[in-house]
């Protein structure tokens, strides 16, 4: 097996474009990817840009009635059907739209292949990560739920058993559907409490259909939460059930939107809170899954300030050239950004709250603590399904 990292990337997928007042703002991935090269990691991995996903690996998570509503829509967007999500002020149709996301799709596809071959040890494409896009519907910004796709692939190549673990503010909704009745796949989601934010899913109640029973896990947090809350959290509930589950891959969602700067949620996280728990979705493949990993980018809606330092602290992550939080960025990327957004960049890879601490789930819990109430929630309701205590 390589032990170089793959990075996905195609500079079309910065066609993924529902125009100029919405939030998704396709300027985050080119900046990200600029960031990366500032900071000498496109060295570190093999950068590929792999296929588009062909109709028969959409349909391994998508209808067929979706796929042909996407490219109606994708040649005549005035004539997108909302019965299919399409069309809406969430999910506008664009020309080529069909195009560009099957083209998302086929790099988190791509990534899955490599890492499942043996070709990589670790693949990341943070153009990816839709993890809203339902079988037959498009859905808060995603049209094509790449994230499910590349673990379609992976049981289509025969993985017995992989793990998704999503740490955007939103719930993984589509993912969960998508394989809510298959009990090889286990998906964890840790993210603000759906009585606050959209998709209004991901209570901790919702553990799986009765023959995958326990095989999705969610944390639903209350809005405000921080750092130590944040990684209390995720440190309480990931690593027992990884360790329980054993995946021979682990796929990871990396959401930026839980940055107490994103203008579409209401968690309170940093940059280097976000850093953390990407270094230790890292060692949890490590630990748990051979080392295979596959990361995706996913929401994050601070286009300059928060994503593309986050999702470059993943691909040096990945890549074994982790950036220091206390990095300079490199001037030239500060000047493309003032060139393409007329904002001012960040100056350093931290917000200044490096090294990131937490209290231990071991140590005892608070009753009276909404955060650890929210643990608590999430593992009495999944862990005796798995065998384990509560």
């Amino acid at each position: 097996m390589s032990g170089r990292a793959q990075l996905m990337w195609d500079e079309a997928v910065t066609g993924y474009d529902f125009g100029p007042e919405h939030p998704m703002d396709p300027v985050r991935l080119a900046l990200t990817r600029s960031l990366v090269g500032a900071l000498g990691l496109d060295r570190e991995v093999e950068v590929v840009a792999a296929r588009p996903a062909g109709d028969s690996t959409l349909r391994l998570v998508h209808r067929e009635d979706y796929i042909d509503a996407v490219k109606a829509a994708s040649a005549d967007p005035g004539a997108a059907d909302v019965s299919y999500g399409l069309g809406t002020i969430d999910d506008p149709a664009f020309a080529g739209m069909h195009e560009v996301s099957a083209l998302i799709a086929g790099q988190s596809v791509g990534a899955a292949e490599a890492v499942w071959r043996g070709d990589a040890l670790h693949a990341v494409n943070f153009a990816g990560g839709l993890h809203h896009a339902m079988p037959g519907a498009a859905s808060g910004f995603c049209v094509y739920n790449d994230a499910a796709l590349a673990i379609a692939r992976l049981l289509e190549l025969g993985a017995e058993r992989v793990a998704y673990v999503d740490v955007d503010v939103h719930h993984g909704d589509g993912v969960q559907a998508a394989f809510w009745e298959d009990p090889r796949v286990l998906t964890v989601s840790l993210h603000e409490h759906p009585a606050t934010l959209f998709p209004q899913t991901g209570w901790p109640e919702e553990t799986g259909a009765d023959r995958a029973e326990g095989s999705a896990v969610n944390v639903a947090l209350p809005a405000g939460t921080g750092d130590a809350g944040w990684l209390r959290a995720f440190h309480a509930v990931v690593p027992e059930v990884l360790a329980e589950f054993r995946p021979q891959v682990l796929v990871t969602q990396h959401g930026a939107d839980t940055h107490f700067e994103d203008p579409l949620a209401h968690l309170a996280v940093s940059l280097d809170a976000q850093r953390a728990v990407q270094v230790a979705c890292h060692e949890l493949a490590h630990e748990f899954a051979g080392g295979r990993w596959v990361a995706l980018g996913g929401g994050g809606y601070a286009v300059v300030e928060v994503v593309p330092r986050s999702w470059a602290h993943l691909v040096g992550i990945a890549a074994g050239r982790p950036v220091g939080p206390e990095t300079v960025i490199p001037e030239g990327w500060r000047q493309e950004v003032y060139a393409r957004t007329r904002q001012l960049g960040p100056m350093r890879m931290t917000d200044g709250r490096w090294p990131v601490s937490y209290a231990s789930w071991e140590a005892g819990y608070d009753p009276a603590d909404r955060v650890d109430q929210a643990v608590r929630a999430a593992r009495r309701a999944v862990f005796p399904l798995r065998g384990l205590l509560p």
